[in-house]
């Protein structure tokens, strides 16, 4: 039975129905108006007496719960406290998401979240989307069609093993589902009644974590081989039959897991892997505003990827692209992308190389002519032989990114371009106030945390955070708008390119790559345009989306305000 429906009267006036009573309106999130119901549904709900006499606004709501927040003193609490609020008034806290996005955002994403994960069975507090396990596998077709969620369109789903730079994570992994579809909703205006949590438990390797009384998780090793993929192949087939058109995006799997369940799946369910497909479109965007700042052509740098995990490797195909899309033959576009490992440059006859990295690796001809101490390049020999403009960390090796490193770089460029895009903010490849110093000022630094300004040679640069927040919402939005069939290539350029021609001549001028936070809805709007505008024209729309896609888009942007509620007839 569903809680409620959407509803419009003869004025074409939105309203939600529904038969629940009275209390359990102030107990969902969903409906809950908590001081602000109105007079007319306080006496048809019998909520006098139960709600304070004065009749709240949105707005006085939000100033009561800013000035709340702000008596916690550590960024988990302030996070706690909102996840509370979420529970409690989804409105109200996106309301005050809304408000205050740029303060908000490092407490619900990162670099809190991390730590919110690390410790989500301490913190833990209500539940939020649901969660299929070992334990419950079998029963996954009655769990998705007793949900109390009645019109999912979005999921975001992980197996918390490679969350953020932090690794498995076990059942913690929920509060990044939880904190991505907040960002889809606060960035993108996605209705937060169509999405879904779900958190995949297969297990955790962690001793700690499965020796810990508070634990919430199931407690055995991680699934493999086979009865991994079963597992999987259960979950997307019973998802497939009950929910057909829904974005299903996958969360922070390991590495090679990442490409092969994103790989796996994508035709046979709309989906797309964040960590692969995501890093590598936000990149790829500040790549493009980088070079416009400078007055060069992306096909004109020369790129280092240090870290080849799920986030380096897809950087460096989205990479190879846009150096597709800017003219370059396949052979010239892979000969000016290289990647590395904790076992130094991927090579093409390396031993046992995985296959996810394979189709990028070096030719062993590429290092025809290096000059190298070892068989084995350095990064810094890398810089050097290959003449690197671009360096791009993706490591989790904090400090990875050393003065000799970075002046490396300069060596070929009086316009660097150094990217240290490592989470959470202590796994950063180098601090951007030593980059500056390093490049006396010359680079073009982005990272993948916040940091604040750097004050150089009496000026004062902004640093732009090279969030996946700045393109996972907008892609969403367009793909469930449109009712793509499929996530291609295109999308993800069209995303990129819509990102990089957002940032204003004068953002560009102080040296920021990405949009500011309080700009991010505008932004995510532009980038689901671009990627309804390439579904049509690919031939996967499933939607009618008629001629104006901009006033398509905008009109279905969720709004944070509070719908009036009747009784159903």
């Amino acid at each position: 039975m569903k809680q409620y429906e959407y509803k419009f009267d003869e004025n074409g006036t939105a309203y939600l129905e529904t038969d629940l009573p009275g209390l359990m309106l102030t107990r969902l999130p969903l409906l809950n108006k908590s001081t602000a119901f109105t007079a007319k549904e306080r006496d048809v709900y019998d909520l006098w007496g139960i709600l304070p006499p004065d009749i709240d606004t949105l707005e006085n709501q939000v100033l009561r719960e800013y000035e709340n927040l702000q008596t916690f003193d550590t960024a988990l609490n302030k996070y706690i406290y909102l996840r509370l609020l979420q529970d409690r008034n989804e409105v109200l806290f996106y309301k005050l998401l809304d408000n205050y996005l740029e303060e908000m955002m490092p407490i619900i994403y990162t670099p809190t979240v991390a730590e919110a994960i690390e410790q989500y069975s301490q913190v833990y507090r209500f539940p939020r989307g649901i969660n299929i396990s070992t334990k419950n596998i079998d029963r996954v077709d009655a769990i998705l069609e007793h949900t109390p969620y009645p019109y999912v369109k979005l999921i975001v789903a992980t197996d918390s093993e490679g969350i953020l730079g932090i690794g498995d994570q076990g059942y913690g992994g929920m509060a990044i589902c939880i904190g991505k579809l907040s960002l889809y909703t606060a960035a993108a205006g996605v209705d937060p009644a169509l999405t879904l949590p779900i958190q995949l438990d297969v297990g955790t390797n962690r001793e700690d974590l499965l020796n810990d009384p508070m634990y919430m998780g199931v407690r055995h090793e991680r699934l493999k081989g086979y009865a991994y993929e079963e597992f999987m192949d259960k979950f997307v087939t019973a998802l497939k039959r009950h929910h057909p058109n829904v974005l299903l995006q996958w969360e922070d799997f390991s590495r090679q897991k990442a490409f092969s369940v994103m790989e796996r799946y994508q035709d046979k369910i709309l989906s797309f892997n964040d960590d692969i497909q995501g890093t590598g479109a936000v990149v790829v965007a500040g790549l493009l505003a980088a070079a416009r700042r400078n007055k060069r052509s992306i096909a004109d740098e020369t790129f280092v990827v240090y870290g080849a995990g799920a986030g380096g490797v897809g950087v460096a195909r989205q990479i190879f692209a846009a150096l597709q899309n800017a003219g370059l033959s396949d052979e010239d576009a892979k000969a000016r992308i290289l990647m590395m490992d904790p076992f130094g440059l991927v090579m093409s006859d390396r031993p046992e190389l995985e296959d996810y990295k394979k189709s990028l690796a070096q030719e062993p001809n590429r290092l025809a002519g290096w000059q190298m101490a070892t068989e084995t390049p350095t990064l810094i020999e890398v810089i050097q032989n290959s003449k690197a403009t671009v360096l791009l960390g993706l490591s989790g090796e904090a400090g990875a990114f050393t003065a000799e490193v970075v002046r490396a770089v300069c060596a070929n460029t009086n316009k660097p371009t150094i990217f240290p895009l490592s989470n959470p903010t202590a796994n950063t490849e180098a601090v951007p106030e030593d980059i500056f110093r390093w490049t006396e000022g010359k680079a073009t630094v982005s990272t993948g945390s916040p940091f604040p300004d750097v004050t150089y040679d009496g000026s004062n640069h902004p640093i732009s955070q090279g969030n996946n927040a700045f393109i996972f919402p907008g892609l969403g939005l367009g793909l469930m708008l449109s009712g793509a069939q499929r996530v291609t290539p295109k999308m993800l350029t069209v995303a990129s390119v819509a990102l990089a021609n957002f940032i204003s001549d004068e953002r560009l001028a102080k040296g920021c790559v990405y949009p500011e936070i309080d700009e991010i809805r505008t932004a995510s709007k532009a980038i689901a345009v671009a990627v309804t505008k390439a579904a049509v024209e690919e031939g996967l729309a499933r939607v009618e989306v008629g001629g104006d896609v901009q006033q398509f888009v905008e009109s279905r942007m969720w709004q944070p305000r509070y719908f009036p509620i009747r009784k159903s007839k």
